[in-house]
């Protein structure tokens, strides 16, 4: 890979894999880390990138991977070894705040972000791509590796249970 085109790739995708992966981890040091090891992992592999898919959704299967990752070892470290961490059904939760910029985000965008964290992997992982990164459903099928109506199914639930979510949280407050 030369350096023109992993230059390229940094500068078209790097702040929307960064935010990605920062709502995510809620946590913008590990959200720093998690992209360098994005970026090895382009580099280490960009040779078999052989042009089926985008390199957009290359770079977000790439940065979901690493992710997964980085929840399994979490979950490791914080459980006993043996347990399987399945992150399709998960919480990839969080216990960290959210990272100030997010919190500056609207009223609305900070409360979906907060209740977003409650919800199953696949279901975090679909409402980001779909709605903060603006993929399309062919796309998020394509980084998840699934097919478009589970891509819709796991949106359409996820959308419900946020709206649960959302309105129990209304109601707490009010």
């Amino acid at each position: 890979m030369d350096d023109s085109v992993f230059q390229r790739l940094y500068k078209d995708y790097n702040r929307d894999v960064f935010n990605f992966l920062t709502y995510l981890t809620r946590n913008r040091g590990v959200a720093e880390d998690l992209m360098h090891e994005v970026y090895v992992r382009v580099l280490k592999s960009y040779d078999r990138f052989e042009g089926k898919s985008t390199e957009k959704t290359w770079l977000f299967a790439i940065a979901k991977n690493v992710s997964i990752d980085y929840f399994r070892k979490q979950s490791t470290i914080n459980k006993h070894a043996n347990i399987h961490f399945d992150w399709e059904t998960e919480q990839l939760a969080s216990t960290d705040r959210l990272p100030e910029h997010l919190i500056e985000a609207d009223e609305e965008q900070r409360q979906v972000l907060e209740v977003l964290h409650t919800c199953t992997g696949d279901q975090k992982m679909v409402i980001l791509m779909r709605f903060f990164q603006d993929l399309s459903v062919a796309e998020t099928a394509e980084v998840l590796g699934w097919t478009e109506s589970k891509v819709k199914t796991t949106q359409h639930r996820a959308i419900k249970a946020l709206q649960v979510k959302l309105e129990a949280c209304s109601a707490r407050e009010g």
